[in-house]
């Protein structure tokens, strides 16, 4: 077993607790100034900056970029004000009592194709984590007496097929071979009038992996058709909804939580709605909301406390929307130290990304990098102020991390945690050299950066950290290796945050992105160079599909992988939904966060 000694935690760390960081008491940075609210113009301004240990009289003035970033909307005292009235223990027992009811709906349901309906409702509508179990039971004896042969309509065995895809089982793709043409390789036309099931066709062909020629026709099929269904009918009804809501992005695409709180309230006006599956789905998902809210109270505390967001005020305070992200990957109650993990990795890889992108001059950002790969508290006297908060920030946060794995595992993973961040900051000194020196990358250059500069292999390195239960030889190797799951989530987020954020970047003078990579390229407009970014994304997706069927990671660590990337095409649909603070941006955090679901009269009732 690895020894504490190992970690090279510094003595003051013993001290630290969730809500504290204890750091060397430093000089107030008066010559930080306060943003322009605007934060669609740029300015750069002379700052009087002087590294730690040399100071002079005689101050060197260095002219240095600002984001503008708005101060956070979601302040300290708002956040600590929170309070729902879904905690308690009379809320468990009516939780309890409807969970019984469902249990015994899936139990007593004997129809193969019913099961599967129900199966897929308790799905969407964010409640099938409490009976894995019963799920695992009935879908593991429809896979072992599957029959591909056996007529089945194409709704039903599309259904079955992206459910069994998603619990792990192999279904091939040749049991739509029946639905296409024996003539030729093409779905047969007298499906077009089955919207229903076009629309489950289409929702199973975004499980598509990498090479599987079948589900890439079905999926051109069915678009095509659903896109002429909306055409064509201009008065809404379910399916009409359930078209649209597709087209904008497949099931597979959502994140599980953003999906619940839409279909909730899709569910709730349909007329064969189930009451109990609607009561017990809204009382989960306010209970679930209160728990969310404890946990962001307790990550306000820390960041309060590590004092980051007003000794540093260039950099984007963005508390609430970095643990929104959290919310997302793993959602369910019980990993409440899962999201302490990931919000404040998120939270400083955001204030780091702002000392590289704006703020810090390339010799310090060199020197910065430098410090990250001694890790050594003792060696940062050439370092400024700022970038030494911004250090011992980082290094506290993984050192206690590493803390928490050893006395939990037995195992030292402070290599693994020091080397996802050293990899960060290399990436983002290339792009700072980029910008000093006019270089223009290639796109597969500029991918072959950014991918990781995104942030996002940092991050699953040490979110494998905060929700695995054991820690395997082949898992360290993949995280260390960044495995193509890793790789691919990331992608996915870059080109998103590119498509989402490019111009706002580009303004503040950022080095070109993914749009722009190709527009110089090819010499396409910005619509082609978006059209192309889009086609990357579902490439990326389907090579993403394959890895996760093969990779050495438990479950939920899988999840997390997938819900980056679906989180991703939710909070850049709008523009930049991480630090614009825009209306999009703030009716997502107060549907999720803030405001529960109402219980009407029936639903208190059933």
């Amino acid at each position: 077993m690895a020894s504490i000694s190992q970690l090279r935690i510094a003595s003051f760390l013993s001290l630290c607790n969730n809500s504290r960081i204890l750091l060397p008491s430093l000089r107030s940075i008066n010559h930080l100034k306060k943003k322009s609210p605007s934060s669609g113009s740029v300015k750069c301004r002379p700052i009087k900056c002087m590294a730690a240990g040399t100071e002079t009289p005689e101050q060197t003035q260095v002219v240095r970029r600002s984001g503008n970033y708005e101060p956070s909307i979601w302040n300290y005292n708002y956040i600590q004000s929170l309070k729902s009235d879904y905690l308690g223990e009379s809320c468990t027992k009516q939780l309890d009592h409807l969970k019984k009811e469902v249990r015994a709906m899936l139990d007593q349901e004997a129809d193969p194709s019913s099961q599967l309906e129900l199966i897929d409702i308790l799905q969407r509508l964010g409640v099938f984590y409490h009976f894995e179990v019963e799920i695992e039971r009935i879908l593991g004896n429809i896979y072992n007496n599957f029959d591909d042969k056996k007529k089945k309509d194409l709704h039903t065995a599309a259904l079955e097929f992206r459910l069994l895809r998603q619990q792990g089982h192999n279904v091939a793709q040749e049991i739509f071979n029946g639905f296409m043409d024996e003539s030729g390789p093409n779905f047969k036309a007298c499906l077009s009038t089955d919207t229903k099931g076009i629309l489950s066709l289409y929702e199973a062909s975004y499980l598509l992996m990498e090479g599987e020629s079948i589900l890439e026709k079905a999926r051109y099929f069915t678009t095509q058709h659903l896109q002429d269904y909306v055409n064509k009918h201009k008065n809404k009804n379910n399916l009409l909804t359930l078209v649209s809501h597709a087209l904008e992005f497949p099931l597979h695409w959502r994140p599980q939580r953003v999906e619940s709180r839409w279909f909730i309230d899709h569910y709730d006006k349909r007329h064969d709605k189930i009451h109990v599956l609607l009561q017990f789905a809204k009382l989960d998902y306010n209970m679930v909301q209160a728990v969310h809210q404890e946990d962001l109270k307790d990550k306000s505390r820390w960041w309060n406390n590590l004092g980051l967001a007003k000794k540093l005020p260039f950099s984007r305070d963005r508390l609430m929307e970095n643990f929104l992200w959290t919310t997302a990957f793993l959602h369910e109650s019980q990993f409440s130290y899962f999201r302490s993990v990931c919000t404040e990795i998120y939270v400083l890889i955001t204030t780091v990304d702002d000392v590289y992108d704006i703020y810090g001059t390339l010799d310090e950002l060199k020197l910065f990098t430098q410090a990250i790969e001694r890790w050594d508290i003792n060696s940062l006297g050439q370092l400024p102020e700022y970038m030494r908060l911004c250090f011992f920030a980082v290094y506290n946060s993984a050192n206690k991390l590493a803390y928490d794995v050893l006395n939990k595992h037995g195992i030292d993973v402070i290599y693994y945690l020091k080397k996802s961040w050293l990899d960060l900051v290399k990436a983002y000194t290339k792009e700072a050299e980029w910008y000093y020196s006019g270089y223009k990358p290639s796109l597969e250059e500029y991918l072959e950066n950014s991918w990781i500069a995104i942030g996002v292999p940092l991050v699953l390195v040490q979110d494998y950290f905060g929700v695995a239960n054991s820690i395997t030889k082949e898992a360290l190797e993949g995280i260390e290796n960044y495995h193509d799951l890793i790789r691919c989530s990331a992608v996915i987020l870059r080109l998103e945050d590119d498509i989402g954020t490019s111009s706002h970047e580009l303004a503040r003078g950022d080095v070109p992105k993914a749009l722009q990579c190709y527009m110089r390229e090819s010499g396409g407009s910005e619509e082609d160079a978006r059209k192309h970014v889009r086609k990357l994304i579902g490439t990326t997706w389907d090579k993403m599909n394959k890895a996760a069927a093969g990779c050495p990671f438990p479950k939920d660590y899988i999840r997390v992988a997938l819900n980056i990337a679906r989180m991703s095409h939710h909070m850049y649909q709008y523009g930049d939904g991480h630090a614009s603070q825009n209306k999009a941006s703030q009716d997502r955090i107060l549907s999720l966060l803030i405001q529960p679901i109402p219980l009407t009269s029936r639903d208190a009732n059933v």
